[in-house]
């Protein structure tokens, strides 16, 4: 009875709305109007199209133009009614938009129907999705409203990190990878994260602020050649988060990585007062990933000696670690023992000043970059890495833009500005 009652309800607010607006012909603005192209269109009467509301199906009619010259019509109304070029009206677009933020494309489509009534078919969720996510992407590049002085957090953290999505194979031609042929399955999407740290745990360590957390990301290169006349796309979008979020204008600034190269280059171009930090646990694993190469698993001697050097990590002793390592690659002949020991080697003295967790645990300052490594899953994995998703690079940055635009809470903020570009045109 309620599914019943509120089917017919909708249907005769629908019939209403369309009455309405097909009662109003002020859209004909007289037998020429400019078209795109700069020639003049000619009116050619009014045309019917049924388009998908909120309310249901909903047949409009609308005044029709036609160029002679460059052999296309449009319909003013669409234009202001942010309809043209498709056939769902924007509050249904929004719908569409926010469940593929978070579901399959079919599963959208299902939770539409079952939730809303909406028959929206999967691929045609998959086409407004991503026609929604690139208008996300253009957003961001082009809207970047730095925070308010009074909203600035006294510290804030810039995290950088990348995970692998699974792509279709004409997205991999040529590109090596870790599998056993040297080919690619996936390609990586570089994520920016920045948050606040401002509360404390029992223990007096720092505790994420809520609703802190912003995340921009897509597949983009990090590298720029000293030829190029511009940096490259994820620098660039590094950039602009950090200016949104007002990372530089913040009293300190830390910015932490797993230790990739490519992490602390960006960083210290872009923000050279920044406090790096290598994340913790990360270095941690690279001690016990040697312990299992030059004593095997399970090893008790193993755990103990990757225990001993952990420890020696968290006390500030890195000489000490250092100098346990040297004394393994000494000691061992076997030219894989040795390579490990050497990278591991290299990894903590390269890093060695980005390793000061005393001084860091003194200053408050975090020392994990547990915020990225879940932003890695809940932004990126959680939507595209799921079982038989394979990706188009296009595809899925449109997704991941629909994605970070939520999680970061500017959806609303993206609707008004895109609600404003439609009254202006």
């Amino acid at each position: 009875m309620e599914t019943a009652a509120r089917r017919g309800a909708l249907a005769v607010a629908a019939r209403a709305v369309a009455r309405r607006l097909n009662a109003d012909h002020t859209d004909d603005v007289g037998p020429r109007v400019p078209c795109r192209c700069g020639h003049p269109a000619h009116y050619a009467g009014r045309r019917a199209k049924t388009f998908l509301t909120a309310l249901g199906a909903m047949r409009l009619e609308r005044a029709y133009y036609h160029c002679a010259a460059c052999q296309r019509g449009f319909c003013p109304r669409d234009r202001a009614l942010g309809v043209e070029g498709a056939s769902l009206s924007p509050a249904v677009t929004r719908m569409v938009g926010t469940v593929a933020a978070l579901a399959s494309f079919a599963e959208s489509s299902e939770l539409l129907s079952t939730l809303a009534g909406l028959p929206v078919p999967a691929k045609q969720v998959e086409r407004t999705a991503e026609a929604l996510g690139h208008e996300i992407a253009a957003d961001e590049q082009q809207h970047v409203e730095p925070a308010a002085a009074a909203d600035l957090a006294p510290t804030l953290y810039l995290g950088l990190d990348g995970t692998g999505v699974p792509m279709r194979p004409e997205e991999l031609v040529g590109r090596p990878g870790k599998q056993a042929d040297g080919s690619a399955k996936t390609r990586e999407v570089k994520l920016c994260t920045v948050w606040s740290a401002e509360g404390r745990d029992a223990d007096g360590g720092p505790v994420r602020d809520a609703g802190s957390v912003s995340y921009s990301a897509a597949i983009e290169r990090a590298a720029t050649r000293d030829t190029d006349a511009t940096c490259s796309a994820f620098p660039q979008r590094v950039d602009r988060e950090a200016r949104r979020r007002g990372f530089e204008r913040a009293n300190r600034q830390a910015v932490l990585g797993d230790g990739a190269p490519w992490i602390w280059n960006l960083a210290g171009e872009y923000f050279p007062a920044a406090i790096q930090i290598v994340d913790r646990f990360h270095a941690k694993e690279h001690l016990s990933d040697v312990a299992k190469v030059l004593y095997g698993a399970p090893s008790d001697v193993g755990d103990s000696w990757a225990k001993a050097r952990r420890a020696e990590l968290d006390a500030g002793q890195l000489h000490q670690s250092v100098a346990a390592l040297a004394a393994q690659y000494r000691a061992r002949r076997d030219p894989t023992k040795r390579a490990e020991t050497r990278k591991c080697i290299g990894y903590l003295w390269t890093n060695r000043r980005r390793m000061r967790y005393p001084a860091f645990r003194a200053q408050g300052l975090c020392t994990s970059t547990a915020v990225v490594e879940a932003g890695c899953k809940v932004a990126i994995g959680t939507r595209l890495k799921r079982a038989g998703m394979h990706w188009t690079v296009r595809g899925a940055n449109a997704i991941i833009a629909l994605r970070c635009c939520t999680l970061s809470g500017r959806f609303e903020d993206f609707w008004e500005r895109r609600a404003e570009r439609h009254r202006a045109a």
